[in-house]
């Protein structure tokens, strides 16, 4: 097996990370409901497209920056996993607190074109603080610092969280007036995701500071 692939049990654990992320409800999620709510659903599609690469962006700014710093300075790399378990805690916080931000747009009185929904997507991943600071925190949690193919399978993993997360997407955009029609109907339904939620990233932070207490 090529260096850059990361052990089996790595890979199914970061794909039910992949798959807890990707429903998340966050502003990339809102912007894909409302674009195909308000514009149909090609325009939700072209949105996820949008985010999808501003994913593959982010993972190229994580596999250099990472695997410097791992080379250069492992007690920072300890660190930044502690951080990424604190940063979990308060998505935890957010989501029961603040609703985990699923918030739906307005319809705007001017349709977009293709391609500003895709710049939309791309723009709401790359210009996002939360985007940037979660996968520099949670990204690295899956690689050794030691590895010397620390690089490759950082790729590796945002690959897998892009196809992972695309079906997901899709889903969303063709379940769009559906689930759209059911946060605003039932108040519960939103409620017990997001708590849901809540104890998943409760559940990571918790592991990720047990393995440093052991260390």
């Amino acid at each position: 097996m090529p260096d850059f692939v990361p052990d089996l049990p790595v890979i199914l654990a970061f794909a039910v990370a992949t798959v807890v992320l990707a429903v998340t409800p966050g502003p990339d999620m809102a912007l894909q409901l409302s674009r195909a709510i308000n514009c149909g659903r090609a325009h939700g599609v072209a949105a996820m497209c949008g985010a999808m690469t501003g994913i593959l962006v982010h993972t190229a700014l994580v596999a250099f920056g990472v695997s410097v710093l791992l080379i250069a300075a492992p007690p920072l790399f300890v660190a930044l996993k502690i951080a990424g378990a604190v940063y979990l805690l308060w998505l935890a916080w957010q989501a029961v607190v603040h609703g985990g931000g699923l918030r739906l747009a307005e319809a705007s009185r001017r349709a977009p074109t293709l391609r500003q929904s895709f710049a939309a997507g791309l723009g709401i991943n790359l210009l996002n603080p939360k985007v940037v600071l979660f996968f520099v925190t949670f990204l690295p949690q899956f690689v050794d610092a030691h590895d010397p193919a620390a690089t490759g399978k950082l790729f590796f993993l945002g690959a897998e969280f892009v196809l992972l997360s695309i079906p997901l997407g899709l889903a969303t955009v063709l379940a769009a007036g559906w689930l759209a029609a059911a946060f605003k109907r039932t108040r519960w339904v939103e409620r017990t995701l997001n708590w849901g939620f809540a104890a998943i990233f409760t559940a990571f932070a918790a592991t990720i500071l047990a393995a440093q207490a052991r260390q």
